[in-house]
Order: C-alpha cells, then sequence, then structure tokens
C-alpha cells in the first residue's frame, strides 16, 4: 500500500483559547452556521452517473492516495505577518511554520485569509527514492480574505492558480532559498474536461509518484458545498471499492474459566458501521466479519499495535466472498456513516469498470459540445438591404415610433437625398 503522511505542525489544542478562535475564524469566513469541518465529500460513482456525466459538465482528476486536509492562511494585517494551519477531517488544527505568501497584485503584500483544499501526499522519486512531502491542491474556499464557496468550479480553480498559487510560485522561483523552511511542497491537481478521462489514465497516473485511489468528477456549474456532496462523484474500479468501519476484537472465552477472554486465542473481527452521534457520543451497530487469515493475525499480534476500536479500510473480495483489510485509517475519525456504506455497496455491485467509463466518453464529449454551442449566441449576419428595402410586406415589423432625443439631423452637402444638386461644379 502507499505510504500515507503524517500531518506535519504542532497540534493546536482543540479547546484552547487559539483553538477556539481559529474555528469560529473559519466559520466566519466559509460563511457557515457550524464549526465542523467545513470541506465536501464526494459520494461513490455508479452506472446512472453516466448519464449524469452527459447531462451536465464535470471536471475529472486523479485521487491522490494521501490525507485529506484544509489549508488555512490566516494573516495579520496589524502586523502583516501570516500563520498557516492544516485542518484534517477530525477537524484537528495543525500550525505549521515558515511559509509566506504574497498578494497577487501587491507582491510585497501578504495576501489575505485564505482557505483551500487538498491532499497530502508523499511522493517518491523513481531513481533516488527520495520522499517528498506535497500539498495538492484542487479548489478554494475563501481567497484573499473573499469567499468564493458559491462560485462555480471553473471560477474557484481561477482563483486558486491565479491568486493563490502562481504569485507564490514566481515567488520560490526567484528565492529557491525560502523551501528550506518549509514543511511540504506546494502544487496544482491538473484537472481535465470530463471527456478527457483517457488521458488522465494514460498519462497523468502513470506518472505520478505517489500512489492513486481512483478518480474524482466534480460539476462545474454548482457551487461548493460543505458535507457529502452529490455533485462530487469519486469513481474506482468495482473491485477496488472500499469501506472504512470500525475494528472491535471479540475473544473467545477460556475453557478453563468461560467468564474470561482467552486472549491467546484468534478473536472474532467484527466490523461495526457508524450511525452517527447518540447524547455526544459516536454510535456503531454491529454490520460484519472481517476475514483475516491465521498468518495475517500473527503478523497483527507481533507488530505490538493496537488493533481493536481502530477504524480500518476494507475491499469485498468476490471470489472468497468475503471483507478483507487493506489498511488502518487513523486520519479519520469515524468509518463511513451506514448510508454512505449502503451506497458503496451498491457502486459495488453495481460499479462502472474502466472500460465502460472510456467507452462512455465520445457521447459525453458531444453532450458537452452541444451544450456549449446551444449556450453561445448566434453569430451576428450583416442585414440584407434587399429586405430591409420591401418593408415590413417582406416580413419585417414597422420601426418602432421612437420620440428623437437629439433633435433632427443636421443637413449634409454629401447627402444624396439633402443639399443643392450641383457642388463644386458636380452634379449629384
Amino acid at each position: 500500500m502507499p505510504q500515507i503522511p503524517t500531518i506535519p505542525g504542532a497540534v493546536v489544542p482543540p479547546h484552547s483559547e487559539q483553538g477556539r478562535w481559529l474555528k469560529s475564524h473559519v466559520a466566519r469566513l466559509c460563511q457557515l452556521e457550524h464549526e465542523r469541518f467545513p470541506g465536501s465529500q464526494p459520494i461513490s460513482f455508479a452506472l446512472q452517473h453516466l448519464q449524469q456525466l452527459e447531462q451536465r459538465d464535470y471536471w475529472v482528476c486523479e485521487k491522490s492516495d494521501g490525507i485529506r486536509v484544509l489549508f488555512f492562511l490566516q494573516t495579520d494585517l496589524t502586523s502583516n505577518t501570516q500563520a498557516v494551519y492544516l485542518i484534517d477531517r477530525h477537524n484537528d488544527y495543525y500550525e505549521v511554520p515558515g511559509f509566506w505568501f504574497p498578494h497577487h497584485e501587491r507582491r510585497k503584500e501578504p495576501l489575505k485569509d485564505t482557505i483551500v483544499d487538498g491532499e497530502l501526499v508523499v511522493d517518491v522519486d523513481p531513481v533516488t527514492k527520495n520522499e517528498t512531502l506535497r500539498f495538492l491542491t484542487f479548489d478554494c474556499l475563501v481567497v484573499d480574505a473573499q469567499n468564493v464557496m458559491s462560485r462555480t468550479l471553473d471560477k474557484r480553480y481561477g482563483r486558486l492558480n491565479e491568486w493563490f498559487y502562481r504569485p507564490f510560485s514566481v515567488m520560490m522561483q526567484q528565492l529557491p532559498q525560502m523551501a528550506t523552511g518549509q514543511a511540504f511542497d506546494i502544487k496544482v491537481k491538473k484537472i481535465s474536461f470530463s471527456y478527457g478521462v483517457e488521458e488522465v489514465f494514460q498519462t497523468v497516473i502513470p506518472a505520478l509518484h505517489h500512489g492513486n485511489d481512483g478518480l474524482i468528477y466534480t460539476c462545474v456549474e454548482t457551487q461548493y458545498t460543505p458535507g457529502t456532496d452529490p455533485n462530487i462523484l469519486k469513481w474506482k474500479p468495482p473491485s477496488e471499492n472500499s469501506i472504512d468501519f470500525k475494528l472491535v476484537l471479540r475473544f473467545p472465552p477460556l475453557r478453563s474459566h468461560p467468564s474470561r477472554p482467552d486472549y491467546h486465542a484468534k478473536p472474532f473481527f467484527g466490523l461495526y458501521v457508524y450511525c452517527g452521534q447518540e447524547q455526544g457520543q459516536p454510535k456503531y451497530e454491529p454490520y460484519d466479519e472481517l476475514f483475516v487469515e491465521d498468518e495475517e493475525w500473527e503478523v497483527m499480534k507481533s507488530s505490538g499495535e493496537q488493533i481493536d476500536d481502530r477504524i480500518v479500510e476494507v475491499h469485498w473480495d468476490s471470489v472468497t466472498s468475503h471483507w478483507r483489510m487493506m489498511r488502518f485509517r487513523d486520519d479519520k475519525p469515524h468509518g463511513n456513516y451506514r448510508t454512505v456504506v449502503e451506497n458503496i455497496i451498491q457502486s459495488i455491485a453495481d460499479g462502472v469498470e474502466k472500460d465502460a467509463l472510456l467507452e462512455r466518453s465520445a457521447a459525453i464529449r458531444n453532450a458537452w459540445k452541444a451544450r456549449q454551442a446551444r449556450s453561445q449566441p448566434p453569430p451576428q449576419r450583416a442585414p440584407d438591404m434587399r429586405a430591409l428595402s420591401n418593408g415590413p410586406s417582406a416580413g419585417h415589423p414597422p420601426p418602432p415610433d421612437v420620440p428623437l432625443r437629439y433633435g433632427p439631423l443636421a443637413t449634409s452637402c454629401w447627402s444624396r437625398v439633402s443639399g443643392p444638386e450641383m457642388f463644386a461644379g458636380m452634379y449629384r
């Protein structure tokens, strides 16, 4: 499995004065009535979404296998100082020093409060094997203290590039020594039109230096929506679709003391589904069983890690008809909500393979171009003077009776309908 990065920086105590102020400030910037994680979440791609790609404009990009975080740049205008925070899905804040972002117009002034969306990944150089922690941005919520969540994706992506990334990139080229104090590199993720998915498969994904976890389709014409957004589609091959459960171990009783668990025996690996909050506490219900080989259990025990009560990512093995473990997801506060689990299972049963996605690209492109043609105004044509001379009887309405605003037109000596019959010795 690809390496899951560790979020850099110092954790801001969530109940501290700083932590409370940061959450309330982010809520104000995002114009939200709550202080929860403001990031959007996709839904799983299913068969019916192929038609949705034909009906509306979507952009597509590869889904990196990393940690989803929001990048929050907070600027103090009284001192022109900046602080950078990464916000994970637990809604924890990590303060990361060493960054400075210039204003997009006044390069000697700081960029004001900004929140961008992206993923932390570990890029591994294929030759040197050197690892680089990198933040890949793909959307923005606030830039230069302006909330852009209500704007369409193309406008938000433009602000992300022109106001946030380009000035920073130019500065880094001029002052490369600044990179030594930064905890990670920053790039903007390449995005393609939905019908250009073949290029993503053939060119973009093979060139990655980190793991890939499928595709993300985002509707161009909709706004940025915190929480689950049905206009963002996460595609994976059906065989690679995964679900996050809470893993609960239950050991059999000792034969000699049935009231005590036998911790030397192989336990039952229960998968529990997240059912939301109940009286302020997360509620889980039993859902299914994780299949673990005896050899795998021995490896788990020898690792010395806690196994019980952790979020685990699993996939369905259609050959053995069992849920199989992929990895622990300590970066996620809870497993998938039960309705999300049902949707993912539906996408597994009714999933779309890569070939079907590619085959539909031509129809998606034709539908996109047809919408584009309908949205453009018709080209302006020169008026037909013959038709105009024929008047209303030729099918043209009479001119409107509009009073003159500036008085009558002055008589011109060059006019063919007024002026003297002879001018400068020449007849008209």
